[in-house]
């Protein structure tokens, strides 16, 4: 399950509904999807996504998207910096930025218009979607490893458009992890 940040604010969000709420006032789908019992995360990436057919067909009509893949990064990935150097300068896309964890974790910066940045790390059974023209960047939590399904309405992938004035170098990867939740004092499970 995700954790929201907001650091201008000293305030998290650790239940789902509410995590679910919040987002959704950003326009910011999140959901759990299924681990167990599925599909183990280390198969093939067309098992994957055989696996999640049913989910990626809902999200492929709702959002026009016409193709999916799977990513697999790794610390020892080669180029790894130069590949996460895309993602963690602040940037929109042109389309929905949707993804699944399927490993690891990671976090996506938010930076409204409106109200101050904020975090959501996800890792296994998260989904999310950004909406095209959100402010956003994405960085790995320090194992640096992460698989999921992403999917695109463009079959060549998502063109970041870098921003000038860019807030992203005041903003570190804030990871928690799973084991938090698990000991945060009235947590939701």
């Amino acid at each position: 399950m995700a954790i929201v940040t907001i650091p201008a604010e000293a305030r998290q969000i650790k239940d789902v509904l509410e995590i679910q709420k919040f987002l959704g006032g950003h326009n910011i789908e999140y959901d759990i999807w299924p681990l167990e019992d599925r599909v183990n995360p280390e198969a093939p990436a067309e098992d994957i996504l055989t696996a999640y057919k049913p989910e990626i067909d809902v999200l492929k009509e709702k959002g026009g998207f016409v193709t999916a893949d799977v990513i697999d990064v790794y610390p020892d990935t080669p180029n790894l910096d130069d590949m996460l150097n895309k993602f963690n300068k602040e940037h929109t896309h042109t389309e929905d930025e949707v993804r699944f964890i399927l490993q690891g974790s990671g976090v996506f910066h938010i930076n409204p218009v409106e109200s101050p940045v904020f975090g959501i790390e996800v890792w296994s059974g998260d989904m999310i979607s950004v909406p095209l023209g959100t402010r956003h960047w994405f960085d790995l939590c320090k194992q640096r490893r992460i698989r999921a399904i992403r999917l695109f309405q463009d079959k060549t992938g998502w063109t970041p458009h870098y921003l000038e004035n860019a807030v992203h170098d005041g903003y570190e990867p804030l990871c928690l992890g799973p084991e938090y939740l698990k000991s945060a004092p009235g947590v939701n499970s």
